[in-house]
């Protein structure tokens, strides 16, 4: 079972979380629609959905790793 806590992005310092969106964005499998999207096009579009709530930062305590998720 994941036990996470959610954390929110404007508590995590802006370098820190450029640094996990760029993560986030950049995993293999990440379905991303139009291939020609930049890192930084894409990166803005999930702080676009941090801040609209549509994703959020869990950090899970087991491995002690933040991760970014969507909302359904």
């Amino acid at each position: 079972m994941e036990e996470g806590v959610e954390v929110p992005y404007e508590q995590i310092s802006p370098e820190t979380l450029r640094n996990l969106i760029q993560e986030f964005v950049s995993r293999d499998g990440a379905d991303w629609g139009d291939a020609g999207c930049s890192l930084e096009d894409k990166v803005n579009q999930v702080l676009g959905q941090l801040k609209a709530g549509k994703a959020r930062v869990v950090f899970d305590l087991r491995t002690e790793t933040a991760n970014i998720v969507v909302r359904p």
